[in-house]
């Protein structure tokens, strides 16, 4: 995985979200992320936002955390958007991005899950020194571009937040 720090303006999205944890996303029968993600590109959910500023890109937000990777978080699936004007906030939720330093990890081309779930287990063994600071567990995420579309051959940025 090649890494590179970056500083990100903040970001509102909007999307669809699930509680969960990382222990429950090991137990098909407990996993919350796969369904919702599933019914978010199955339903082209990301199709009903107004105001969409990258039509077609998708973020995985990991937010809301309990305590680190190891308690309770809201994952969020869905799109950055402009405004929430007009938007349906009694079908969707919002999640917004602060401003903020992030480690930006991008994948070697691979099949999906795989790839995603083999850069966490990476990204779970890392010390701070390997992130140039200490993870803030304020919003991490995933970016699903272009360069994500293919399955067999996917390369995804993942972005872990920094204090």
């Amino acid at each position: 995985m090649n890494k590179t720090k970056e500083r990100l303006e903040g970001l509102i999205l909007i999307g669809l979200t699930a509680r969960t944890n990382n222990a429950n996303e090991t137990n098909p029968e407990k996993s919350k992320i796969a369904k919702l993600a599933g019914e978010y590109w199955s339903q082209q959910i990301g199709n009903q936002f107004k105001h969409r500023l990258n039509p077609g890109v998708t973020y995985s937000v990991y937010t809301d955390f309990e305590s680190d990777e190891n308690g309770e978080y809201t994952y969020f699936v869905g799109e950055v958007v402009s405004t929430l004007e007009d938007q349906d906030l009694d079908k969707f939720k919002t999640v917004s991005l602060p401003a903020s330093a992030y480690m930006k990890f991008t994948t070697n081309p691979g099949s999906m899950p795989d790839v995603v779930i083999q850069a966490w287990q990476d990204i779970w063994k890392m010390s701070p020194s390997d992130f140039d600071g200490e993870r803030s567990y304020v919003a991490d995420f995933e970016v699903y571009d272009k360069k994500a579309s293919d399955p067999k051959n996917a390369i995804v940025d993942i972005y872990i937040g920094l204090k």
